[in-house]
């Protein structure tokens, strides 16, 4: 039996092929296993690590110094999996993106069976009587669907694992956000709304997501707008240390947060923070069309400072009438904005059941934010949003 027809819900008793029931159960098993480990997360991760740099000491090379945020994305990266191991058609998509985004670490396909081996080592470990035969069996079956995907996903990416990229500008906003515009050689094939991952001198092995703020240009010049995260290794890095000349590694595009670029239907954007970078992409793609929907753009923070993009937004939206801008702050500091919480503003205004709905910022907002559409009346299938780890 496979986990892939197991999760794909198979109906005909085939040889080889799962019942639902059979679905049901290594699911069940999965998420009660994975339950009883949690608590010990770090530990989990700590021992994950130890046995794979012991059986595969090559792969050591392949992660940075202090191992501290990897560790944290692998539990995040279990999280997520566990959380939709019953929806295939969630779950396949973020697999075969996570193995396009593991190309830049120089993954090969022997490095999959060592994971394997690792992983199950530090849940057998710390599942202690818990771990039987059943649970060996159903993680070891879901391990195999996971690498599968991975390995589809980064065998279907012909294109190149990574870009040089050269710092061409950086400008300092305030103490925590800066601007930094790069250049590459070559084009970088992405989408407005999409997100790389980059990697710069400060923090050699240090991977961190940025959302373009800008649609692609013909020289090939990207601007990263960054706020530096409290105990962010990377981030404040980039803020206060970047120089000109500084060279990156941008990692494969990544995300869908504007996958139905080619509707006509009216736009709600509503941005937390520098989460406003992707939209602003958007909206740089669309000034360039002839026609285009109307769009409303929400932007929020808990004060002014916070919305350091309005002035250049406010000024975008006097030079395009299909665009409307509403600053929202915690203490209605914003001149011309609205006060109280970014999802509060929003919903207060309706459910927008006519427009599609793009949102982008810390995980924390888009979680809240989404939650509160969807109370207010907004369906699921007009919200689109990127969640992904800002540090």
């Amino acid at each position: 039996m496979t986990v892939n027809a197991a999760l794909d819900g198979a109906d005909e008793p085939q040889d080889g092929v799962a019942q639902p029931r059979d679905a049901e159960r290594i699911v069940r098993i999965i998420r009660e296993s994975f339950a009883k480990i949690e608590p010990q997360a770090e530990a989990v991760a700590q021992h994950f690590y130890a046995v794979l740099f012991t059986i595969a000491p090559e792969t050591r090379n392949l992660f940075p110094a202090n191992m501290q945020v990897q560790r944290s994305r692998l539990l995040r990266a279990l999280v997520h999996i566990v959380q939709m191991v019953d929806r295939p058609q969630e779950l396949k998509p973020f697999l075969h993106q996570l193995g396009r985004d593991h190309r830049k670490f120089d993954v090969v396909n022997r490095h999959y069976e060592s994971v394997g081996t690792a992983l199950l080592a530090a849940i057998k470990h710390y599942s202690g009587d818990a771990w039987t035969e059943e649970v060996e069996w159903s993680w070891a079956e879901a391990y195999a669907i996971i690498a599968g995907a991975m390995q589809q996903g980064s065998d279907a990416d012909d294109g190149p694992a990574w870009w040089h990229a050269r710092v061409v500008e950086h400008i300092k906003l305030d103490w925590d956000t800066a601007v930094i515009r790069v250049q590459t050689s070559e084009p970088v094939p992405y989408f407005p709304g999409q997100y790389l991952s980059i990697e710069s001198p400060q923090r050699p092995r240090l991977w961190r997501y940025l959302s373009p703020a800008n649609a692609p240009r013909e020289d090939n010049t990207i601007d990263f707008h960054v706020r530096a995260v409290d105990g962010g290794w990377v981030s404040r890095a980039l803020v206060s240390h970047s120089n000109a000349e500084d060279v990156w590694r941008l990692g494969s595009p990544l995300g869908n947060l504007w996958a139905n670029r080619a509707a006509d239907r009216d736009l709600l954007l509503v941005a937390g923070g520098t989460g406003v970078a992707p939209l602003r992409a958007v909206l740089d793609e669309l000034a360039r069309r002839g026609s285009r929907p109307s769009v409303q753009l929400f932007f929020g923070g808990r004060t002014d400072e916070d919305l350091y993009n309005l002035d250049e937004l406010r000024s975008f939206a006097s030079h395009n009438p299909w665009l409307t801008v509403t600053p929202v702050t915690e203490d209605g500091s914003a001149a011309g904005g609205e006060k109280g919480l970014l999802a509060d503003v929003v919903t207060a205004h309706g459910a927008w059941r006519d427009h599609d709905v793009l949102v982008s910022g810390s995980p924390g907002m888009i979680r809240s934010t989404v939650s509160r559409m969807l109370v207010a009346g907004t369906t699921f299938d007009q919200i689109s949003y990127d969640s992904f780890s800002t540090d």
